[in-house]
């Protein structure tokens, strides 16, 4: 079995099953009724043949987007087949980048210095996810963020602060969301607690720990990160003007996506649609963030981040996406990314009975909501209440049931007990209940 895991199997595999996907695609689109492609993909080639054409890629009408993904499309525009799918191959292969960055991470001494066989292991939760790779190459643009969101956290892990700030910068650019894993980064690279020996150390007032927190590690994020951050936004607002900010940024506060949304805002958001009009100027929609962002933001990283920043990461992420407005299966990918990190001292292995039933529990909620949105969508039965909104409601549970142990397994990893320890001790678990068994 250990001849199986190694780097060049694994990924050759995860490349071939790419492959035959990115195949399949091309003869599911040519003669089933029902394409593989995914709208978006059509969308993000539109855009990129108008920048091709020396247009703005927001002539085409539900581009919300940041313009770098036009540009990196560009060749979508070039004459031929092979061209045109010239974008999921990218795709595609950024998956199996962010795969292999997986792997560098959690064979780092930061990240818990790993064997290379454990190692490659987990990142197959990555690599090998038939989930991960058909969104890929249906022609979702996730897997460039992840390899963004994974470089970001070695980057740290290995205390290069300048990458660290650039990739924060560029990501945050390319989606929004990854903002909060700044937070957590700050709060992560706090310095050592005084001794308490030294003089005075307990008798500072709270105004003398201000100067404190500012040291240089995170004075370079904060810094080279918001540089970059505001080199990108002024550089396209240059070039495209007020509908990029409005298409890429300003859209989000108030957008109202009714439709392949799991989130219990779903049905909410439908009645929002079909009433513009509103008494209030003040839309529930733009004050879903509060939860959100109260969670995924503040609460999360300041109790978990000095603990395990991989760890609270994940859990800034599935509460960012579980609270979200609009919740998609391309959602899905900004967690999974994370989620080796987090699985070698997670319950759910330790307890795989927990790890069977959650699984369960988070695609069987997600198929009875697949199965009221299928009634709804291709049969023409109004599901919306009790069905759709119930399917949501049970969805959103088990994913904060989820969370839930996920805080709890990141928060037991004590400020005196990294990664390194808690990696062995897993490993000698496993090893002892292997000897139990035999």
């Amino acid at each position: 079995m250990s001849l199986l895991f190694t780097s060049s199997k694994i990924l050759t595999l995860a490349i071939l099953l790419r492959i035959t996907l990115l195949v399949y695609g091309i003869l599911q689109d040519n003669y089933a009724a029902l394409p593989y492609t995914d709208i978006d993909y059509f969308v993000f080639t539109d855009a990129a043949r108008y920048t091709y054409n020396h247009q703005s890629p927001y002539l085409r009408e539900t581009y919300r987007y940041t313009p770098l993904l036009a540009w990196l499309l560009i060749p979508t525009a070039w004459p031929g087949a092979f061209w045109f799918s010239s974008g999921k191959i990218l795709f595609a292969t950024a998956d199996i980048v962010a795969g292999w960055l997986i792997i560098k991470v959690l064979t780092s001494p930061s990240g818990g210095a790993m064997e290379t066989q454990r190692a490659l292991k987990f990142s197959c939760v990555w690599l090998l996810n038939p989930m991960v790779a058909t969104i890929s190459t249906r022609g979702s643009s996730e897997g460039l963020l992840a390899v963004m969101v994974i470089a970001l956290l070695w980057a740290v892990l290995e205390n290069r602060i300048l990458l660290a700030g650039l990739l924060l910068g560029l990501a945050v650019h390319f989606k929004i969301y990854p903002f909060i894993y700044g937070i957590s980064i700050l709060w992560y690279l706090a310095p050592p607690p005084p001794s308490p020996s030294s003089p005075n150390a307990s008798q500072k007032h709270l105004l003398h720990h201000i100067p404190a927190f500012f040291t240089r590690p995170r004075l370079n994020l904060l810094i080279t990160s918001l540089l970059t951050f505001t080199f990108l936004n002024t550089t396209m607002y240059i070039l495209y003007g007020h509908p990029f900010f409005q298409h890429t940024y300003l859209h989000h506060l108030t957008r109202i996506d009714h439709r392949h949304n799991f989130s219990p805002y779903n049905t909410l958001l439908h009645l929002s649609s079909a009433s513009p009009s509103s008494i209030s100027n003040l839309r529930f929609e733009s004050l879903a963030f509060i939860p959100q962002l109260l969670l995924s933001a503040i609460l999360l990283p300041l109790v978990l981040a000095q603990r395990d920043l991989a760890g609270a990461m994940l859990c800034q992420t599935w509460a960012f996406v579980a609270f979200n407005k609009v919740v998609t299966s391309q959602y899905f990918l900004w967690y999974l990314i994370l989620l080796p990190l987090y699985l070698p001292y997670s319950s759910f292995l330790a307890s795989p009975k927990l790890g069977v039933l959650a699984a369960a529990l988070w695609i069987g909620t997600q198929a009875i909501w697949l199965h009221q949105a299928y009634a709804l969508e291709f049969l023409g039965k109004s599901t919306f209440v009790p069905g759709l909104f119930v399917a949501s409601l049970a969805f959103f549970g088990v994913n904060c049931w989820i969370l839930g142990v996920m805080v709890q397994d990141a928060g037991n990893v004590s400020a005196g007990k990294d990664r390194v320890v808690v990696a062995a001790d897993e490993k000698r678990q496993i090893e002892k209940g292997a000897g139990e068994g035999g």
